[in-house]
């Protein structure tokens, strides 16, 4: 693998650079081609041409990288790495990541199709869940003492690693998803096999290179470029994985799920969401509060295209404020500058792929011909690439599907209700659990309809913030497990109780 580190700048070249041996599978320390010689092109979404051409790796690359993983975790020094040594490697990592800042954020601005400043966002975040993650690590103890009742017993819970994980990472967040995920299997002491999408696999080779730089032994992190069958397929039924996390769609993450049944391994997944964002009548009152909450339920529908897991695509606005929030929000949406995420003044880039495109495409149609009333967007522009405007659909209902299934794409659909409690019945009349958020001047109805909702996180007078010290995750089929905060990290523990008797004796339960 050529080596390509460090620079402070980063031109257009270096991007194919970071790909141009085809050596993007890493197994037992080593860079290596897929052992079939197979090969996948990585396409630029702005114009759809070749950004980078990865090996394409397949279900004996995927055994060469669990069998090394499992020899690292069985033999390797790693799980038995002190706390403090380990979480010393995920600070070096994280300062890698800042030295790196422009080269990797222009890496995913490049193969998600997001703006640059996105892609900067992503690896300070990242930077911050590797910190994080060392700093809870660094903090652990030596276990639980739990009371006996007897001064003749020692009693203790520790928590252990919990061996080989497959980490099946999504395609719209590649970089920070994988942390959400590398950075807590690191810190307890496990040993991975990481499968990024086939879509955007570039940063996630750039960060296991940043891992190596840091002195990660041989082993511990391991990666296979390919698609989701037969590679992420293979992880999750693989009999020598201990557990496996998958972040993406609902179909999906029910076949991880039942393939993961017949070894009885850990399971962690999120699974998207539908999320609504809630804005009562009096969030408006002031001209300063109705064009805060318009411009928050732009940035919750339309960040990076809408691709985003937590995307408030569903606005549920009380009847009296809904014509003008409504046309002023379509107002703005016509305004969105969309574009390659690198070029001056753009705000939104593509979507990541011709088939998401489709898909979008097609969830737009469908809610037309079911009544719903288009007042921005809903067309694709001329031109290369695969750009979609901002849409907004008006008087959409609870039956149609653009209001039940997750698009992923630029499309906000609105919504009305007139008392408390329907607000609260419709924002939880959905079959996922992600997110939510609230607009309102009153205190307390903030925090009755907070109390109410059934989602993971709720947000109050805000959307799309998240801490790394917080739990994320869903309810519903938005998944099982959480990342992030405590939780995050006891997905990828083992809890084991170690009882010992001080004062051994014969039991005679037996007359012998």
């Amino acid at each position: 693998m050529q080596d390509h580190r460090g620079s402070a700048a980063v031109s257009e070249p270096e991007v194919q650079r970071v790909v141009s041996e085809q050596q993007t599978i890493h197994i037992a320390g080593a860079w290596r081609p897929a052992i079939s010689g197979a090969t996948r092109e990585v396409l630029d979404p702005v114009d759809a041409t070749v950004l980078a051409v990865v090996a394409e790796g397949a279900a004996a690359d995927t055994d060469a990288a669990v069998a090394a993983a499992r020899a690292a975790f069985d033999g390797g020094e790693w799980p038995r790495t002190p706390l403090a040594e380990r979480a010393a490697l995920l600070r070096r990592t994280a300062d890698l990541l800042d030295r790196d800042r422009e080269r990797i954020g222009l890496l995913e601005s490049r193969d998600a199709g997001k703006t640059l400043e996105e892609g900067r966002v992503d690896v300070d975040c990242v930077a911050v869940a590797f910190r994080y993650f060392a700093d809870l690590a660094a903090g652990g103890s030596a276990g639980r003492v739990v009371d006996a009742g007897s001064p003749e017993v020692h009693s203790v819970v520790v928590h252990e690693p919990v061996g080989v994980c497959a980490l099946i990472t999504p395609w719209n967040y590649p970089l920070l998803q994988a942390s959400w995920k590398i950075a807590p299997a690191l810190a307890a002491g496990n040993t991975f096999v990481v499968k990024p999408s086939e879509i955007t696999p570039l940063t996630t080779v750039a960060l296991i290179e940043l891992l190596v730089e840091a002195g990660l032994p041989a082993g511990v992190a391991n990666l296979v470029t390919g698609a989701g069958d037969p590679v992420g397929a293979r992880l999750a039924d693989h009999p020598e994985v201990d557990l496996v996390s998958f972040t993406g769609g609902l179909t999906s993450g029910t076949k991880v799920m039942r393939a993961a049944a017949d070894s009885v391994k850990k399971v962690a997944l999120e699974l998207g969401g539908k999320n609504p964002n809630v804005v009562f009548a009096d969030a408006c009152a002031t001209e300063e509060g109705f064009d805060t909450a318009v411009d928050q339920a732009l940035n919750a529908a339309f960040i990076h295209s809408g691709q985003v897991c937590s995307a408030g695509s569903r606005l549920i606005v009380e009847e009296p404020l809904r014509e003008r929030f409504v046309a002023e929000l379509a107002r703005r949406a016509d305004l969105i500058r969309l574009g390659r995420g690198t070029d001056p003044g753009v705000e939104c880039g593509p979507l990541v792929s011709a088939a998401q495109l489709a898909r979008t495409e097609e969830y737009v149609a469908s809610a037309l011909a079911e009544g719903a009333v288009l007042r921005a967007g809903g067309l694709r522009p001329e031109g290369p690439g695969y750009f979609y405007r901002p849409t907004v659909l008006d008087g959409c209902h609870r039956g149609m599907r653009v209001v039940r299934e997750e698009v992923f794409g630029p499309v906000l659909t609105v919504e009305t209700f007139r008392t408390e409690d329907e607000a609260v019945a419709l924002a939880n009349d959905t079959e996922y659990g992600l997110a939510g958020g609230v607009w309102t001047a009153d205190p307390g109805r903030a925090r009755r309809v907070a109390g109410r909702l059934r989602h993971g996180t709720v947000w109050i007078n805000d959307f799309h913030p998240y801490l790394p010290q917080a739990e994320w995750g869903g309810f519903g089929k938005s998944g099982i497990g959480r990342e992030l905060g405590p939780a995050g990290l006891a997905e990828y523990q083992e809890a084991k109780h170690v009882y010992q008797n001080l004062a051994p004796r014969p039991v005679r339960w037996f007359a012998g």
